[in-house]
């Protein structure tokens, strides 16, 4: 009744906020702009038909007339658009929480997970692709949502025995957290003894991730940082095997690599994505402009048609310890349970930022450290942007325990870091679209209009292609058919 009681007599509530959450039967969505990737062209009006949350026809023009029986939602002359796509993100984790805190507030770990998918909806994401499978159960209660982004992801990381990530855990746990490793002869002494070589081999692995239902395999091309530096690390000719394997079996092969030699070596490699931007520019690192050897590697990268996944927000992030706005920013509030916001702004919830800091001027050191990171990354991203090379959305929510990566929320900050960067808006969309889902061999299902595909729709009332805020003007959203809006998926309690 309130709901009712609201639609009638506000003056400012738009009517298509008003619709049910849950339309039954076919749905024709009329008086709409068509906006898809693929046809960026011919920004027409047009109609779109939904049945058994597919898309069963697509009529361009005014005239198109509504098919007998379905219900009719006037578009107003808005925007509709495909569903976005966040192809780098790690579901199991709680941001802002280690992993003793979130255990020690059970119930606001509870919360924070009902609101995950809600969450990368309000933001427009109704795809996400989970790049380190580390907990089965958290994408199964995901899908259990009545509502909910689309998941796929790339199984258990295929990692270098005692590299990273596996240097993140004690070296008694390491093994059995991080099971699905390569084994390394040279560091027999080191592995414990009920792990065969035979069975940990990259085929062996690989196999593992397809067993699982992954379509991405994911690896690392990372010597390690901090006190962790100089980790063990597979060369060209284990990288080789699994290139090999993930090819059999017909897998995505996405590379963690963020510096210019590791980039280098995962492109020479033949990797399929590179999942982060290059912060890192080693004996380079202090030119001012972009230097002419990393030129050529980008346009390898560029020509080749490699996936770049430029993962600005990682950075941000960190940042947002040290920016006084950033938990007072109106989208935080979306994305987040009231109870974990609070808990942020304590003392308590502020203890990544002591570890990020260091010693010293917390603010100031932290700040300084990041600039230049941040200028090269933007760097390369603009030249890539200028040879065309397919880039794509990800954001790597969340990248470390921080409260700078929230779901949904790093998504909509991402877009914009790119196009701050120098890629164009259409550029931008397509990577958040398209681009991501041919890179994911997903574009017989999403991320274009078009009769057969998923029925993940936006309706925004500005156009993607004119302004970047248009990604934050979604009024309502059809995710497989179904018909939510927007106003409903923030966070509540």
């Amino acid at each position: 009744m309130k709901l009712l009681f609201a639609c009638l007599f506000s003056t400012t509530l738009s009517l298509l906020s008003c619709l049910p959450a849950f339309a039954s039967g076919a749905i024709w969505i009329t008086n709409v702009k068509l906006v898809s990737p693929e046809r960026l062209d011919r920004i027409e009006r047009g109609s779109v038909l939904i049945e058994d949350g597919r898309i069963a026809a697509v009529e361009r023009g005014a005239r198109a007339r509504k098919p007998a029986g379905a219900t009719l939602v006037d578009g107003k002359g808005y925007f509709l658009t495909p569903g976005l796509i966040d192809s780098h993100v790690h579901l199991h984790a709680v941001p802002g929480m280690s992993a003793e805190q979130a255990a020690a507030q059970p119930l606001m770990q509870q919360q924070y997970f009902r609101q995950l998918p809600r969450s990368f909806l309000y933001y427009g994401f109704t795809t996400v692709i989970d790049l380190a499978l580390a907990d089965r159960g958290v994408i199964d209660r995901f899908n259990q949502a009545p509502l909910h982004p689309q998941v796929v992801h790339c199984g258990e990381p295929l990692v270098f025995a005692n590299g990273y990530p596996m240097s993140f855990a004690a070296p008694k746990v390491r093994f059995e957290t991080f099971n699905n490793f390569i084994y390394d002869p040279k560091q027999a002494a080191s592995i414990p003894s009920q792990y065969r070589p035979e069975a940990h081999t990259p085929e062996a692995g690989v196999a593992r991730v397809k067993r699982a239902g992954g379509i991405c395999v994911k690896t690392h091309i990372e010597h390690g940082f901090g006190r962790e530096r100089n980790l063990p690390m597979m060369g060209p000719a284990v990288f080789a095997q699994v290139r090999a394997a993930a090819t059999d079996h017909g897998l995505v092969l996405v590379t963690h690599a963020n510096s210019f030699k590791t980039q280098t070596a995962a492109v020479a490699a033949g990797a399929d994505v590179l999942a982060h931007g290059m912060w890192h520019w080693g004996a380079l690192d202090n030119e001012a402009e972009l230097p002419a050897q990393i030129k050529t590697l980008l346009d390898d990268i560029a020509a080749k048609g490699i996936g770049y996944q430029p993962t600005m927000q990682v950075l941000y992030g960190l940042r947002a310890y040290f920016d006084p706005a950033y938990l007072n920013d109106p989208g935080v509030a979306k994305v987040v349970p009231k109870a974990m916001l609070a808990w942020f702004q304590s003392a308590e919830g502020k203890w990544f930022k002591e570890e990020l800091a260091g010693d010293g001027e917390i603010d100031a050191v932290a700040l300084k450290g990041m600039e230049a990171p941040l200028r090269r990354q933007a760097q390369v991203i603009a030249y890539l942007a200028s040879k065309n090379a397919n880039i794509v959305v990800a954001t790597d929510t969340p990248s470390s325990p921080t409260f700078g990566n929230l779901p949904g929320l790093n998504g909509n900050l991402e877009l914009r870091r790119m196009h701050a960067a120098g890629m164009s808006l259409a550029q931008v969309f397509k990577a958040a679209t398209i681009n991501n889902a041919r890179t994911f061999k997903l574009d017989a299902q999403v991320a274009t209009i078009e009769k057969g595909k998923n029925a993940d729709l936006l309706l925004m009332r500005t156009s993607p292609l004119k302004d970047i805020a248009a990604y934050d003007s979604v009024v309502t959203l059809w995710v497989g058919g179904k018909q939510v809006a927007r106003a409903q998926l923030a966070a509540g309690e």
